[in-house]
């Protein structure tokens, strides 16, 4: 008998554990099931997905054009909120990130910090995109506040991990020769954790895109308003098209953020 035989016939059996957990999925999964329900799914409804599979077979290519309602421009417009959102909360995210991070700073302040970026993150974007559009009115500067917002609460808490696991062995040995607090930041803790902070914030670009889109729908800029605007009116066409232009943006910023974080986590 192997030695991998012999330790997998020594390892402990979680029969107990394995059967309640699986019991818990399959019952909550039975109970989701039972709340779907198709009485409401009329012969206007089925109209209506025909109308939007209709539309996506059969854009309305003159959007395709170069006014400010055209959805190249809007698309533009998604993604300049996406990118200065995302710009401003990674700014953001580093003060918060380190003074959550208990190895640098007394475990009250890093409680108390965390306590606030957990609260960030429960509220929703579109909350966030409402309460915007009510200080500064809509448009795209409500979308980039509401987008730089919601960037700080994932974004913070993954600086963080990566902030915790510094090699503090560096700053010691900095500290040891007499270095100062800011030349321990610039020599011993941004060289480890830049490559990490990029990464994760292109990563995080690649969601606020999603949500820029969405947050249209509330009057937040970009292409959502339209979006919503042609499904209201059943022009099934129009959003065929601005659908076909999201998807090819989303497409091309996936490929080109997926390249650049390989290349970061290749050379960190």
């Amino acid at each position: 008998m192997s030695t991998l035989e012999k330790q997998l016939k020594q390892a402990p059996r979680h029969t107990g554990y394995i059967f309640t957990i699986t019991f818990i999925v399959i019952a909550l999964f039975v109970w989701s099931v039972t709340s779907i329900t198709f009485e409401n799914v009329d012969q206007k409804g089925i109209q209506v997905a025909k109308g939007i599979i209709s539309g996506l077979f059969n854009p309305d290519l003159s959007l395709f054009n170069f006014s400010k309602e055209s959805v190249p421009y809007l698309l533009v417009e998604t993604l300049a909120i996406a990118f200065l959102g995302t710009i401003i909360g990674a700014f953001l995210s580093v003060p918060f990130a380190f003074l959550s991070a208990s190895n640098l700073v007394p475990k009250p302040v890093a409680w108390l910090t965390r306590l606030i970026l957990i609260i960030i993150r429960t509220i929703p974007a579109l909350v966030y995109g409402l309460m915007f559009i009510r200080v500064t009115g809509p448009g795209p500067f409500a979308g980039v506040l509401t987008v730089g917002l919601t960037s700080i609460g994932m974004l913070s808490k993954l600086f963080v991990d990566a902030i915790e696991e510094l090699d503090v062995k560096v700053l010691e040995s900095m500290t040891s020769i007499g270095c100062t607090t800011f030349e321990k930041i610039r020599y011993g803790i941004l060289p480890q954790l830049f490559a990490i902070f990029l990464s994760v914030t292109i990563y995080r670009f690649d969601i606020n895109l999603r949500d820029a889109a969405t947050l249209g729908l509330v009057g937040a800029g970009g292409i959502g308003a339209p979006l919503i605007f042609a499904m209201r009116s059943y022009k099934w066409d129009q959003v065929g098209a601005i659908l076909i232009g999201l998807v090819v943006l989303v497409l091309i910023i996936e490929f080109a953020s997926n390249k650049i974080r390989g290349k970061l986590v290749k050379g960190s």
